[in-house]
């Protein structure tokens, strides 16, 4: 469970801190002055700060310059009014990871305490390389093969330097994981490393959240907002699926890679910025360049260093080896024994080509572990796993679909009215998620809300708003 300090000297917002994250399963430390607050992080360490500009005594920014000095990996952000905003800017530049206005909208401040603790979480997580599968921690890339071998001593030898670096490989290789490596054991280990994932952020929002913006510059841009790439400055950004990045963008990282600066959105300062660009990639750059989606010039720096990381077909030697890695990784998880696996299973597993990689294998024993009820993985287990994978999204999943269908244009077309339908459903449909996913794990609440992506506190929220009675659940 994560750890949230709050520090703010208004006790009523404290309270409603500690309870608004709490429901979301997050521990809760707090403290009335930047003083307190640096003795609860000399004595446990939080996995996010959030601590107020104005405090009495010592400031917001005076606290965390103590807190940054102490532990420069621990993410802190920053509360401030509206007229305080260019102090918080500063305190960005050196080394908060965000700020926020006051009043603030709740989602709002869960989503940057959600990505706050990922920060985090990338930048101490150590990831092992080569260790044994079943003393791996979940930060481990697994792996003996010869390939993987020539993969440990490039990460080796480009980590010391400060050269671009651009990971290539399949979907699933582990292109983040060796991103990751790479900035632990790199002269930046001690600064930011920064995430950024070229697909998932909308085009319309990726350039204000890599390059910042002015106030004024556009409708809704009421102050002034630092991107990623300042906020990184002296560390490492890592910029995912940058073969879909916008052709837009591209001159403007094109102009970061050979100029070291940059510029906000409406703004015509030049910024200078040091930092340390790994990218990554499943695409095929080559063709990219050729049908006009990708820049030649960008390409040719990116590629200073080019590393390739070898699918699954060929690591074959390493597949038993990861599958004894998962194992132990998702029964822990789970709070369970590890059933083992039997001989037909991995020549099964072995056997596959794996088109998804490693990321493939994972899921497959993941859904293995929960469907087999803690008997030993058979080869029916790990074939069942893949047929629903395979077969899933072109046939099951047409067939429900169009069950539901039926029921919802039978359920309309009665003009019943008055009646909500679309709630009325979505918590039918989540009521039976829930029941489910609790018959699959005797009850066990805690098992429940891992596989769900819920906080214990959400998940007994929902049971009792479903009313779903435990007594109803064990088969």
């Amino acid at each position: 469970m994560s750890t949230v300090l709050v520090i703010d000297d208004d006790d009523q917002l404290r309270k409603s801190f500690q309870k608004l994250l709490e429901e979301e399963g997050y521990g809760v430390l707090s403290a009335a002055s930047g003083e307190a607050g640096i003795k609860l992080v000399e004595k446990q360490i939080p996995d996010l700060v959030i601590v107020d500009l104005r405090l009495p005594g010592m400031n917001g920014l005076e606290t965390f310059k103590h807190i940054h000095k102490m532990e420069p990996k621990l993410p802190v952000i920053i509360m401030t009014a509206y007229g305080t905003t260019d102090i918080a800017i500063e305190a960005t530049k050196n080394g908060v990871f965000d700020y926020i206005l006051k009043p603030f909208d709740i989602p709002d401040m869960l989503d940057l305490v959600k990505n706050g603790l990922e920060v985090g979480r990338f930048m101490r997580a150590h990831i092992e390389m080569n260790i044994e599968p079943d003393k791996a921690s979940r930060e481990a890339i697994i792996g003996r093969s010869q390939p993987m071998q020539e993969t440990y001593k490039s990460i080796g030898r480009v980590s010391s330097t400060e050269a671009t670096v651009l990971i290539r490989g399949e979907s699933g290789t582990g292109k983040e994981l060796t991103a990751r490596a790479i900035y632990q054991h790199s002269l930046r280990s001690e600064k930011p490393f920064l995430v950024i994932n070229c697909v998932a952020i909308p085009e319309t929002l990726l350039e204000s959240e890599l390059f910042g913006y002015e106030k004024g510059a556009f409708t809704g841009a009421t102050h002034r907002r630092i991107g990623k790439i300042e906020q990184a400055s002296g560390g490492t950004i890592f910029l995912d699926e940058i073969g879909d990045m916008p052709f837009s963008l591209q001159a403007k990282i094109l102009r970061l890679l050979e100029e070291k600066s940059i510029e906000r959105i409406g703004g015509r300062e030049t910024i200078p910025v040091d930092v340390r660009i790994i990218a990554a990639t499943n695409r095929n750059l080559e063709s990219a360049i050729q049908n006009g989606s990708f820049r030649e010039d960008l390409y040719y720096r990116l590629k200073v260093v080019t590393l390739w990381l070898p699918s699954l077909r060929e690591r074959k030697g390493d597949i038993n080896l990861l599958a004894q890695y998962f194992i132990a990784r998702y029964t822990a998880e789970l709070e369970m024994e590890n059933p083992g696996i039997t001989v037909e299973a991995k020549d099964t597993l072995n056997n596959y080509p794996w088109p998804g990689n490693v990321r493939e294998l994972a899921n497959t024993i993941h859904k293995a572990i929960i469907f087999n009820r803690g008997a030993p993985i058979s080869q029916e287990d790990i074939r069942q796993a893949i047929v629903e994978k395979v077969v899933g999204n072109n046939v099951s999943e047409v067939n429900d679909n169009e069950a539901l269908r039926r029921i919802i244009r039978r359920e309309l077309s009665a003009e019943t009215g008055g009646e909500n339908i679309f709630d009325h459903y979505m918590d039918k449909i989540a009521g039976i998620i829930i029941g489910e996913t609790l018959q699959i794990t005797d009850g066990n609440r805690s098992r429940a809300a891992k596989l769900l992506g819920l906080s214990r506190p959400t998940l007994h929220t929902k049971i009792e708003k479903y009313q779903l009675k435990f007594e109803t659940l064990v088969k």
